[in-house]
């Protein structure tokens, strides 16, 4: 299962830095052809430290969410450690999905301004996202202190709210578009890339669960 773990996060980084960066740049940019992405333009683009804020954040949770899926040694005890590890998770990846659907919302009912007064100063962004962060994580932590399937809770909610997030992020980017705004653009397609980049997040915990769970109803089925 760990290995499996692996090949499911090593696939989902490639997934996250091949296709769906280039992917929010075509959708931010003039409609450029794919070729055309894979550029100067995305060698300056990885360049900027702010983009490997939401990579990291990214590629990390589906990383830690993995381990908690797949190590349950710590039943034994009480999962008090865990249940930290997956609050603050859980919390950092819902704040980022509420802090991009927000911002497609912003986007989408005041254009380029905006952009310019709530995306042009990092410390202003990490400031909302971190407040997000801390409301979600107090939500979690009273939600899931006392659940016995932590980290299924977790993904589902992951799961649910990323399909929500894109409902909100796809209209707004068409709006945007056939507005004709020059900024706004980037705002919603983050939404739409961060959407879809925590939907296929959700689904390897989700398919490791799947499998753990039929591995342990052979463990206890009786022999014959």
């Amino acid at each position: 299962m760990r290995k499996w773990g692996i090949v499911i996060g090593v696939v989902y980084a490639v997934i996250v830095f091949g296709l769906l960066v280039p992917a929010g740049m075509i959708l931010a940019g003039d409609g450029s052809p794919l070729g055309l992405v894979f550029s100067r333009d995305m060698f300056e683009l990885f360049g900027e430290w702010l983009v490997w804020v939401p990579i990291v954040a990214l590629v990390a949770g589906q990383a830690i969410l993995l381990f908690l899926s797949v190590d349950t040694s710590f039943k034994k005890l009480k999962p008090r450690a865990h249940v930290a590890v997956s609050v603050i998770v859980t919390s950092m990846l819902f704040a980022l999905l509420a802090f991009a659907g927000l911002s497609a919302v912003g986007a989408a009912a005041y254009g380029d301004k905006f952009v310019d007064r709530y995306w042009l100063s990092a410390a202003q962004m990490f400031a909302i996202w971190a407040a997000l962060w801390v409301l979600w994580g107090i939500a979690f932590y009273l939600y899931f202190r006392n659940s016995a399937q932590l980290t299924t809770r977790a993904v589902s909610w992951l799961l649910k709210g990323s399909v929500l997030e894109l409902l909100i992020a796809v209209p707004c980017h068409v709006w945007v578009r056939r507005r004709g705004d020059c900024s706004a653009p980037i705002a919603t397609s983050f939404g739409i890339v961060t959407g879809i980049a925590l939907m296929l997040l959700a689904f390897g915990p989700s398919v490791l669960l799947l499998y753990k769970k039929r591995l342990d109803g052979y463990a206890v089925r009786p022999a014959k």
